[in-house]
């Protein structure tokens, strides 16, 4: 039974690692993997000097952790997308278009004080229109 599973990475370790999850998973299924990392606004950051100065955008996020993923598990469709607004609903909107079978959000903020704050994870869960897989992304 395959199926388009999304996730979604915003750079960090924790979001590479929920990323992983997904691409097995998305093997597992027999599916593809969709990864959309969502901005508020389009800045930039500037590394190197001169003429060795390299511009990395945010909202290049999701296409960098693709490239890489299709590089370490070959097999598995990969495509990338990146939306201006919230992560959660980025996910959710993403996963309604592409008529998702699961969404796999890493558990970030899931603990201590971000519990109360709320989190991707559980804005994803509580509206999401498949399947939510929430992966262990903490290192304990």
């Amino acid at each position: 039974m395959s199926g388009v599973v999304v996730v979604g990475v915003d750079g960090s370790p924790s979001a590479r690692k929920a990323a992983e999850v997904a691409l097995g998973l998305a093997k597992s299924l027999g599916g593809s993997l969709h990864i959309v990392t969502a901005f508020d606004s389009d800045r930039s950051e500037t590394f190197g000097v001169g003429s060795d100065e390299v511009k990395v955008w945010n909202s290049e996020a999701a296409e960098t952790v693709a490239k890489s993923l299709g590089e370490t598990r070959p097999g598995v469709e990969i495509s990338y997308f990146a939306a201006r607004g919230k992560p959660a609903d980025a996910l959710i909107k993403e996963a309604m278009r592409l008529d998702a079978r699961l969404i796999v959000v890493g558990n970030r903020r899931m603990r201590g004080i971000g519990r109360l704050l709320g989190s991707v994870a559980n804005s994803v869960a509580h509206n999401a229109p498949c399947d939510v897989y929430i992966a262990n992304t903490y290192d304990d």
